[in-house]
Formats: structure tokens, sequence, C-alpha cells
């Protein structure tokens, strides 16, 4: 009977102990693990979200890359006109100087042919007298025959 009632006492024992474990502790332990399930489980949320994010993010950067690319590409473009339309205004301004100083230096040519036809027709006149009177002999008076010279002057 010994072994019935030590074995009775460790049962009752056991029980108490089992009922005890239910009531006090395994609730702690339950509220820990569940606790402990419910970090576990925001945490791998919140890396899901921080990988779409992350995914959001890079792809985002890649588009506004891509926009700085093409924006970059459009104002090397314009600054490409810009630079060529400088070029040809240039050219036109240097054209139009050209054209000018040609136009002056052939008013000046102009101007030094008939300054150069002028001394030579007076020349000439001069000259026209000295023979006359060679061949006359006698004095011709410019004075007299000025018309006469100013007709020969201007055949000449």
């Amino acid at each position: 009977m010994n072994i019935n009632l030590t074995l009775i006492g460790q049962s009752l024992t056991f029980i108490a102990f089992i009922l005890f474990t239910m009531k006090f502790v395994w609730p702690l332990l339950i509220n820990v693990m569940q606790a402990r399930e419910q970090r576990i489980s925001e945490g791998l949320l919140a890396a899901e979200r921080a990988d779409k994010d992350l995914e959001l993010a890079q792809a985002k950067a890649t588009a506004e890359i891509k926009q700085a690319k093409q924006q970059a590409a459009e104002i090397v473009e314009q600054a490409n006109k810009r630079s060529s339309q400088i070029i040809e205004e240039a050219k036109e301004q240097a054209r139009a100087e050209g054209d000018r100083i040609k136009a002056q230096a052939e008013a000046e040519v102009a101007r030094q042919v008939s300054q150069a036809r002028e001394e030579l027709r007076s020349k000439v006149a001069v000259l026209a007298i000295a023979g006359a009177e060679k061949v006359l002999g006698e004095s011709i008076d410019a004075s007299k025959h000025n018309s006469m010279l100013d007709k020969l002057a201007a055949e000449l």
C-alpha cells in the first residue's frame, strides 16, 4: 500500500503542479510567446514594406535620372543650336562689315580715280598749251582761250 499511497500522493502533487502551471505559468509564457510572435510578424511586415519602399525609391531615382539625362540632352541641343545661331549671326555681321568696307574702298578708289583724272586733265591742258606755244612759237594766253582749254580737257 505504501507504493500505492505514494503513487497517489505523487500523482496528486503532479496534478496540482500541472494545474498551478496551467493557471499561473502557462498564461505568462503564452503571452510572452504571442507578443514575440506579434513583434516578429510586425518586423516581417516592416521589412516587406521597406523592400517595397526601396523598390519604389529605386524606380523613382531611375526615372529622375532618366529625366535629368533627357533635360541635359535638351540643354546641350539648345546650346548647340544657339552656338550655330551665334556663328551665323557673326558670319552675317562679318559679311555686312566686309561689304561696307568694300563699298568704302570702292568709293575711295573712285574718288582717287576722279581726282587723278582731274589732275591729268589739268596737266594735259598745261602740256597742250606748252606744245601749242612751241608749235606756234608764240605765247598763248590761257585766260583768253580758257573755254577752248576746258573743252579740250573734257574731251581728254
